[in-house]
């Protein structure tokens, strides 16, 4: 009797493992899809040219497979990269994304989003213009700014075409006078923050303000 019982728990063992093997088989072969957030790369931007549309930073990929490939999947090195390697100006629409995206056989990819990316390119250009200071704050009062001089006095900008006919100057980061009461000379940042376009030299420009008495308004009738 005790032998019959061995015999049995052990073929129950046997049945109970073979079971759970071929449970794992059929979930690891069992089919489904899953969703990724792909970093999207632009490479090689042609000389001279510079990108002004605007491109996602990343891409929603759904893949379908066995779930074992799936789950073999390492996000961190899966990416899409756009070439732009000898591109005119002009726009380009990139509408087979998958073909740059590298996936084992027994996977598919069954959708990504966005589907085209369209990729503007423009002659990067220059533009000198010149700089205005910028004041925060009230001068005590009796004072007033009478002079600024700045050196240098212009500043070179540099990007796309499209965004440079809007740009007429550049100004200073806010200087604070609220409790200025003679005249100063410093050293202040240049504050410029382009879309499309930046300063070619960062630098920082040397500002003297004047600052003088409020002359008196002379009474009508009085004499001199």
């Amino acid at each position: 009797m005790l032998n019959l019982l061995t015999e049995n728990l052990m073929l129950k063992l046997l049945a109970f493992v073979f079971a759970l093997i071929l449970w794992f088989f059929v979930m690891g072969e069992q089919k489904i899809e899953k969703g990724y957030a792909v970093p999207l790369e632009l490479q090689n931007v042609p000389e001279g040219l510079i990108v002004t549309s605007e491109i996602p930073s990343l891409v929603d990929v759904r893949i379908s497979g066995p779930r074992t490939a799936l789950l073999n999947l390492a996000p961190a090195d899966m990416n899409i990269s756009i070439d732009l390697e000898g591109l005119a100006p002009g726009v380009t629409s990139f509408k087979r994304l998958d073909e740059t995206f590298s996936i084992p056989r027994t996977l598919k990819i069954t959708r990504i989003s966005p589907a085209v990316v369209d990729v503007r390119l423009e002659k990067v250009k220059e533009k000198e213009v010149p700089i205005r200071t910028v004041f925060s704050g009230i001068l005590p009062e009796g004072l007033k700014v009478e002079k600024i001089e700045i050196t240098p006095e212009n500043v070179v900008v540099v990007g796309a075409g499209s965004e440079l006919k809007n740009v007429n100057e550049v100004v200073t980061e806010a200087i604070d006078i609220s409790e200025v009461r003679e005249s100063f000379q410093l050293e202040t940042p240049l504050d410029y923050v382009g879309k499309f376009t930046s300063l070619k030299e960062n630098l920082a420009v040397e500002v003297n303000v004047v600052i003088e008495p409020v002359k008196p308004e002379r009474k009508k009738g009085t004499k001199k």
